[in-house]
């Protein structure tokens, strides 16, 4: 067997695709759509396949679209939400049976969040497709990470298919302080990084911010790539018809409290309502569109969360609240958006809060690391700037140098053209 690999981009842009499967609005596909070019490299291998349900070919999930094809998948493995997408937020998910397919699906939201050694006894390649939402503590680029470390460490060769962003057309927000790494953001980004998964894979293997023992086999296989005797380990599909520019309407929700482009629009600005006492809409029609609480004014929008699926125990369940619902067309919500992270009804909605000492949720610990709504942020210091009464200007303000620093990072791994 050949034990020197070669890190490998695939940039082909056209080509066919299964003609039973119909093309994405624009004419936008994902890597997925390109059978042409993966398919050779996964047949006669036993696969291991990271996604969940957000992984289709038209209207069919790859996995059942590989399983007709003839690829044999030996193990699925399931991120946040399930393999198939149908488990609520943060709820823990055991090892099952996929009853569609007879394949072992390994949980990697559950007991562990990294498949072992034993998982991958049986696995020769692993793939990885999974739709992004292009925010910080989506935690899916986390789930990523430790993936890509997994493959590096075990010498498992790795191919991404990489989807479009659909909010990749910007970056903004405060950058991740390492002191406040969690799995809701790992690495020193901001809330909103404009680069799709495949990009994003480049970024922190390119930046060695995978653990110490990828980071070492990486630097190997970069050093092996020119030899004339390789065999791939990283490679990446690329999009087609892709730009940083396209608005990417999205054909699957990508969990069950994102079910519409609003609520993807507005994910990255009112998700810091989860590390506060105000429901972020769970639990409602337009989960983050709509949030409030019972104790703000009774003349804002009147909404009650109610138990449903993928919320069934929401924030604030069957209590009237007050608030906001910002819901409405995809371009009324851009618009709204403005290429920003949103913090305007946060600073609102504290003004208007009557106990303001409970209005973010207190750690049990004590400790500023300990917060929810600081470990979404990725610091401490927009709490404190809330408190202390900062415009939003000066909160603004206050992140454009980390943000540079990030954007001349990001340019190196860059796919697509970019929006500016």
């Amino acid at each position: 067997m050949k034990n020197i690999f070669t890190i490998l981009v695939v940039l082909l842009v056209n080509g066919s695709v299964l003609a039973q499967y119909p093309i994405p609005a624009a004419n936008i596909l994902p890597a997925a759509y390109r059978t042409q070019v993966y398919l050779p490299l996964l047949k006669g291998k036993r696969v291991g396949v990271f996604a969940n349900h957000t992984a289709t070919i038209g209207h069919k999930h790859l996995v059942d679209s590989l399983f007709s094809l003839g690829i044999n998948i030996t193990k699925a493995f399931g991120p946040e939400h399930g393999f198939r997408g149908t488990a609520d937020a943060g709820e823990k998910i055991d090892n099952y049976i996929d009853a569609a397919t007879g394949i072992p699906v390994i949980s990697l939201y559950g007991k562990k969040r990294k498949p072992s050694a034993e998982d991958l006894a049986d696995v020769d390649i692993l793939l990885f497709d999974i739709q992004d939402v292009g925010t910080r503590f989506y935690t899916f680029i986390s789930s990523l990470q430790e993936f890509m470390e997994v493959a590096f460490e075990n010498s498992k060769p790795l191919i991404i298919l990489d989807r479009p962003n659909p909010n990749g057309f910007y970056v903004d927000g405060p950058v991740l302080d390492t002191a406040y790494k969690s799995f809701v953001g790992m690495q020193p980004i901001p809330t909103v990084y404009g680069m799709t998964m495949a990009e994003y894979a480049m970024m922190i293997a390119g930046e060695r911010w995978l653990s110490e023992k990828a980071n070492k086999k990486y630097e190997y296989y970069q050093r092996a790539q020119n030899s004339a005797d390789t065999a791939f380990h990283f490679q990446i599909i690329k999009c087609g018809n892709y730009t940083h520019k396209s608005k990417y309407i999205l054909p699957v929700k990508p969990s069950p409290n994102i079910p519409d482009m609003a609520s993807v629009y507005w994910y990255g600005s009112n998700c810091l309502f989860e590390g506060t006492v105000l429901s972020e809409g769970r639990g409602t029609d337009h989960p983050f569109v709509i949030f409030g609480h019972p104790s703000l004014p009774k003349h804002l929008y009147a909404f009650t969360p109610t138990s449903r699926d993928g919320a069934k125990e929401p924030k604030l369940k069957d209590q009237l609240s007050y608030g906001w619902n910002l819901f409405g067309t995809n371009e009324e919500t851009l618009q709204r958006v403005d290429n920003k992270v949103q913090i305007k009804y946060l600073l609102e909605a504290y003004r208007l809060f009557p106990d303001k000492e409970n209005f973010f949720i207190k750690p049990k610990n004590g400790n500023a690391t300990g917060s929810f709504f600081n470990k979404l942020v990725g610091n401490s210091e927009l709490m404190d700037q809330i408190k202390t009464g900062k415009t939003e200007a000066e909160i603004r303000q206050s992140w454009q140098p980390k943000l540079a620093v990030f954007k001349t990072i990001r340019k190196k791994y860059l796919l697509y053209p970019d929006f500016e």
